[in-house]
This record gives C-alpha cells, sequence and structure tokens, in this order.
C-alpha cells in the first residue's frame, strides 16, 4: 500500500510491504524492516536497525500526532486510492459519515444512535493489519445512525456512522 505523507510540513511517501508484525516498508526510496508490537491500541514498541523505539499514536481531525521517543511529529496521511475534494465538508454544520478508512474488521461500537459526541471521541474500532484504530468524531454533534456492527467485516470507504 501506497501512501502520501505530510510529516510536520515535509512531504514523504512510504510504502507498506509486509504489515506488522515483521513490518516490511520503503521510505524515500529505501527499503527498511522493523519488528512492531501493540501493546495497547495507540502504542507502539518498534525494533528497527538494533535500536528500539516507543511510539504512541493519537489521531485527530486533520492528521495524526505521533510521539516518538519525547518527539513528535504532526503527519497527515494521503492515500493515493482514495479520491478527496479537499477537506470535504463545512465544520460544525450538516450530516458527515464516518468512513473506514481501510478494510477490517469491527472490533467495538463505543457509542450509540442518539449520542451526543464531541470533537476526537471515539465511535467505532476498526482492525485492520492486527492494528487496532478508533475511529473518531471531527465535530461536536448527535450521532444519527451506527452503520457497522461489532465482529462485521468492513470495505475501505463503507460508512461506519452518521454524525449530524
Amino acid at each position: 500500500m501506497k501512501l502520501n505523507l505530510v510529516i510536520n510540513g515535509s512531504e514523504a511517501e512510504m510504502e507498506i510491504v509486509a504489515p506488522a508484525p515483521a513490518c516490511r516498508f520503503r521510505f524515500s526510496g529505501q527499503e527498511r524492516c522493523a519488528d512492531v508490537e501493540i501493546p495497547e491500541p495507540g502504542i507502539y514498541s518498534v525494533l528497527l536497525d538494533g535500536r528500539s523505539y516507543d511510539a504512541s499514536v493519537e489521531r485527530t481531525a486533520s492528521a495524526l500526532i505521533v510521539t516518538v521517543n519525547g518527539s513528535r511529529f504532526e503527519i497527515e496521511v494521503r492515500d493515493p486510492r482514495r479520491w478527496s475534494r479537499g477537506s470535504g465538508r463545512a465544520e460544525g454544520k450538516g450530516r458527515e459519515t464516518l468512513a473506514a478508512p481501510m478494510p477490517g474488521k469491527v472490533v467495538r461500537v463505543l457509542v450509540a444512535a442518539g449520542d451526543v459526541v464531541g470533537p476526537g471521541q471515539g465511535i467505532v474500532v476498526v482492525e485492520a493489519m492486527k492494528m487496532q484504530n478508533e475511529i473518531k468524531a471531527s465535530r461536536l454533534g448527535r450521532v444519527l445512525a451506527i452503520h457497522a456492527q461489532e465482529g462485521t467485516t468492513v470495505a475501505a470507504g463503507e460508512a461506519l456512522a452518521t454524525i449530524e
């Protein structure tokens, strides 16, 4: 899977050749290997070139905030396979459909229809490539519908929940 990244304002390209735990990837044209363990969602232990790194990942509305051994990186991930119209929505108005970022299995539904949610609040947890991804609300709103059920498989781009 090829990804276009913006890391603290600088563009880079990454290709994931094999997923965790024995991860192989190409970054800036160089193929690398890393052993990755996920002791809990959002926390990663990485062994790369004989060195150990502890990383935490927090998803915001616009980017991932990755902290590695105390250094903070803001990373915007652009999957070239996904079509986009820019930001795609006006903040705070209208309906928003939260979609699965990649194929996976729904492991938890954290809210119910009718619940009021705030920005950054977890809605659904999807497991893909042995990693759990918490899909979060980007703004304040009310959950109109939950389209995903625990234990079901979802495709990339499939609707998980609708917020208004």
